[in-house]
């Protein structure tokens, strides 16, 4: 009669091997991870951590869109004005250049614009208050062209008389005077001169070689208004 193994599990022994040791069997847990990958993991983990934290601190902040009142003004400069637009245009149906009370200072002045009826040109001027008569009377003023009759120079009315002895040569000077700064020529409004034909105008030429004074501009008072009236 065969002898049968006890009922229940069994472990079937492994023979003793000469120099070979038996590995203990594996647990029934499962594997644990090695170290070194842990701390990999671990960084990993800190430098994704570190990433998201630099971007979101570096993202642009939320800006509301400016409004009108907000949005940066520039300065755009004005250009200056045409300086012939500020000076008085005296034209044959409005020929107000002054005002009296304007002119009451002897020796005042004014520029202005003189339209010449015959060829349309713009013609500057200069209205000088003299000391002689009223200021409500037309033969107080004197009024004149400051092209110069001859040539392309422009006159100048020159109440600086160091300017008239330095710049002129004119040591004479008591009061202002007229120049014309190509020729030196050296105008005196108090003064008469006497044109062919017997025809005195004012200006009387006290030094230098142009051949007449200024072309005058004639002047009325109206009330309380000065006009231009016409040129020589």
């Amino acid at each position: 009669m065969t002898d049968q193994p006890p009922s229940g599990r069994f472990k079937t022994e492994m023979p003793d091997v000469p120099g070979v040791s038996v590995a203990d069997e594996p647990s029934s847990t499962s594997e644990g991870t090695h170290p070194a990958v842990k701390v990999v993991i671990g960084l990993l983990t800190v430098l994704l951590v570190v990433f998201l934290g630099a971007r979101w601190g570096l993202r642009p902040g939320h800006t509301d869109p400016r409004t009108a009142e907000q949005q940066p003004q520039i300065d755009v400069p004005t250009p200056a004005p045409d300086p012939s637009t500020l000076l008085p245009h005296a034209t044959e149906t409005d020929p107000g250049i002054a005002e009296v009370a304007e002119m009451a200072k002897p020796w005042s002045s004014k520029e202005f614009y003189f339209r010449n009826r015959f060829t349309g040109e713009n013609v500057l001027g200069v209205l000088i208050r003299l000391p002689l008569g009223a200021a409500s009377q037309a033969k107080g003023y004197w009024a004149f062209s400051l092209n110069a009759p001859f040539g392309n120079c422009r006159l100048e009315y020159v109440t600086d008389l160091e300017k008239l002895r330095n710049d002129y040569g004119f040591r004479a000077a008591k009061h202002p005077m007229v120049g014309n700064p190509c020729s030196r020529t050296v105008f005196d409004p108090l003064k008469m001169s006497n044109l062919p034909g017997n025809v005195f105008v004012r200006g009387g030429i006290v030094q230098g070689s142009d051949l007449r004074p200024p072309l005058g501009i004639e002047i009325k008072v109206q009330g309380k208004n000065i006009l231009a009236v016409r040129t020589e």
